[in-house]
Order: C-alpha cells, then sequence, then structure tokens
C-alpha cells in the first residue's frame, strides 16, 4: 500500500554507524532505524546470537515455556527495578497492552468509563486506541470516530494534570513520554516526572511511562525514567530492546503488577525465542562495551558541538535532548534537509515539522560524533542561508 513517502535510497550492507547503498555509496547512520539499531549495524554478538538461536527453533508460541522469554523478563525487571512483563511484538502494542492494564485495573476497582490522562504532542502509536492517546491531530484526521477514554493536557504541565483529576473523577491513569520523540525531542524536567509519581500515588492512579523510543540505554540511562529517580507503575518498550528484531514488552510493577491474569491479553509472536535471544544479547553488549556512558558521553559532545557550530546562526531555535535522543529546533519547516543530507551521505530525519531529530547509534565513537556534527552544521547553515 501506498503508506511511505520513500527516500531514493536502498541499503544493502551495514557495519556500525555506517549504511551503503546499491551503488556503493557510504552514509552515516544518524537515525538507527528510528531508535531501534542500538547496536549499529552487524554487531557480531548480536549476529552469532541470532544464527545460533534461528538454528535451534525461531518460534513455539506462548502455549509452552519458553526460557529465553523468562531469562529477559527477569533481565528487564533488574534493571528497571519491575515485577512483571508482557512480551508483544511493537511499541504499539505495548502500549496498547498499557491502556488494556489501566482499564482493566479500573474495573477491578469500581470505576466505570475509566479515563487515562495523556499529553499534547505525545506519540503513542498507529492502532485506533494508541492513535487515540496520541497528541497529533494529522495523525489522527481520516480515522474517527477515536477510541474514548483519553483525557489530554499540555505537556510538562503538573498544574494541568491536577485540574484535569478535579474535573475527571474516572482518571485511573497517566500515560507519558519523559523525552517526547515524535512530538519535537521535548524533555521533561525531573521535577514534573517526580510531580506526575506524587499525584499518581495521591490519587491511586497508575503512572505509565511510554519508553518506547527513549528507553534501552538511549537518554544515557537504561530508561528515562531513572534521571528522575523515581519507579513507575508501567514502562513500554520497544524498539532498541531486540536491535532491529521485532520485539515489545508492557512493564508493571507496584499498583499494575499482578491485574492481568491468564486469558487477558495475549499475543501470538510476542516474546518468541529469536527477538528474546535478540534482546538479551542486546542487553548483555551494551553493558559489556559501557554503551550507556557511551551514550550520555557522545549526546553532550553532539549537543555542545552543535551549539558551538551553530552559535549565533539566525534560525537556530533550540538544540535540546538526553544523550542519544537530540533535536535541533528550527524557526521554520525543515522536511527538506533530510534530502540535502541524504545526498551529502547523512541519515536523519525531521519531525513535528521544525525539528532535526538524530538517534544514532548507541555505538557511534567521537570520530564519528565529530564527523556528524561537522556535516549536520554545514547543511543547516547552508540551508537557513548562512554558508558553509
Amino acid at each position: 500500500m501506498n503508506t511511505y513517502a520513500r527516500l531514493p535510497v536502498s541499503f544493502v550492507r551495514g557495519e556500525g554507524v555506517w549504511l551503503w547503498d546499491e551503488s556503493g555509496k557510504r552514509y552515516l547512520d544518524a537515525l538507527a532505524g528510528i531508535a531501534v539499531s542500538g547496536l549499529g549495524h552487524g554487531h557480531p554478538k548480536l549476529v552469532r546470537a541470532i544464527a545460533e538461536q534461528a538454528a535451534r527453533v525461531i518460534h513455539t508460541s506462548n502455549l509452552y515455556e519458553i526460557r529465553t522469554q523468562s531469562e529477559l523478563a527477569d533481565r528487564l525487571c533488574a534493571l528497571a527495578g519491575m515485577d512483571e512483563v508482557f512480551f508483544c511484538s511493537s511499541g504499539a502494542e505495548a502500549n496498547e497492552c498499557a491502556i488494556k492494564l489501566a482499564r482493566y485495573y479500573a474495573h477491578h476497582n469500581g470505576v466505570h468509563n475509566a479515563a487515562i490522562v495523556v499529553m499534547e504532542h505525545a506519540w503513542h502509536g498507529r492502532t485506533l486506541a494508541t492513535l487515540s492517546a496520541t497528541g497529533s491531530r494529522k495523525a489522527q484526521a481520516g480515522f474517527e470516530p477515536l477510541v474514548p477514554g483519553f483525557v489530554r493536557v499540555p505537556f510538562a504541565d503538573e498544574h494541568a494534570v491536577r485540574q484535569a483529576a478535579d474535573a475527571n473523577p474516572n482518571i485511573v491513569a497517566v500515560l507519558v513520554e519523559v523525552l517526547q520523540g515524535e512530538g519535537g525531542i521535548n524533555v521533561a524536567h525531573t521535577d514534573y516526572v517526580r510531580a506526575l509519581r506524587r499525584i499518581c500515588d495521591e490519587k491511586q492512579w497508575l503512572l505509565m511511562i511510554d519508553e518506547v523510543q527513549s528507553g534501552i540505554g538511549r537518554t544515557g540511562k537504561w530508561f528515562g525514567f531513572q534521571h528522575a529517580g523515581i519507579r513507575p507503575d508501567v514502562i513500554t518498550l520497544a524498539k532498541g530492546l531486540g536491535s532491529g528484531v521485532p520485539i515489545g514488552a508492557c512493564v508493571a510493577a507496584g499498583r499494575a503488577q499482578g491485574v492481568f491474569k491468564p486469558g487477558s491479553h495475549g499475543s501470538t509472536f510476542g516474546g518468541g525465542p529469536l527477538a528474546c535471544v535478540a534482546g538479551l544479547a542486546t542487553l548483555a553488549a551494551m553493558e559489556d562495551e559501557k554503551l550507556l556512558e557511551n551514550a550520555a558521553r557522545m549526546g553532550e559532545l553532539i549537543r555542545s558541538g552543535l551549539r558551538d557550530a551553530l552559535a549565533g546562526v539566525a534560525g537556530v531555535v533550540e538544540i535540546r535532548g538526553m544523550g542519544l535522543m537530540i533535536g535541533i529546533e528550527l524557526d521554520r519547516p525543515c522536511g527538506d534537509l533530510v534530502k540535502r543530507a541524504l545526498e551529502a551521505g547523512l541519515l536523519i530525519n525531521v519531525t513535528a515539522d521544525r525539528v532535526i531529530r538524530l538517534l544514532p547509534p548507541l555505538v557511534i565513537r567521537e570520530a564519528e560524533a565529530r564527523e556528524l556534527v561537522a556535516s549536520l552544521a554545514a547543511l543547516v547553515r547552508q540551508f537557513l542561508g548562512r554558508g558553509a
């Protein structure tokens, strides 16, 4: 179906942060498959683990025990300080699971017509429920009627959440990204995240944090919420968890633990042997190679480098982000920069019309980070009419 406005390139090989197209041209990948390929391309530990598992067994279904699924669940719970995991195949499915869990929690607590607080500019997926939770009218247009049960408030506004609570006694949860990706790399300050934790505790709500894009080391910690020193009731994961092998997870603790029972929810492909081995290999490689520390260090290098290179350039509004989740906001739509960058051998993305989004692999090295800065700064200056 004609659902993608694809760029005129096809990649045939990758190594680290580099991709090669059919003609042999090399590109610096500063998008990582939209925050998916945290280990870069062709990582030997991941390749070996996938190949060995594929030779043993690829799929059995959740009718049976899957040892690697249990191992990955234990690993995620240990890293996040959580208690139980449901595995699926994508971020949208993980968020669907969280929404269903909140409604089931409401049902068992005598709350009818349950509602979930969601944020302006949020992005939670393209299924009908997650699209309804998403804060993009452009994405929602034409798919009405949307799923009811969401109360939308401005992002990073504690007072608005409290106002919503006063006006809606059937609210049972808050669903939020601590670092909005599709919304324009908007960072929630730690005080706001802690305030949400307090509100949810006061109201007996579930605090559900969407870590689909920000999780698995991208912000310099395993999960974005850890910067605020709190524990959510639910986190949702996907993207970087399998380094390109589709896998998602809805992770629960506290009031959300034990809500689902056998038959409450399910997935044919979720948590299969191959995907879970990819997840385990990803986490192990990240730990062995200290990629959280690298994400924090390289992210600061890229942001500071861009600030220096673009200092005083009219049209640059702000450079922001956490770790290797970086946004450069301009004062005008800049989608054309994606094609210009492609021609220059650089893969980037533009979101929210005016924000250049950088999501490079967590394995990026200093020389590659500096090359990224130099290349992108020249493109931005040229685009804004300031020369290279």
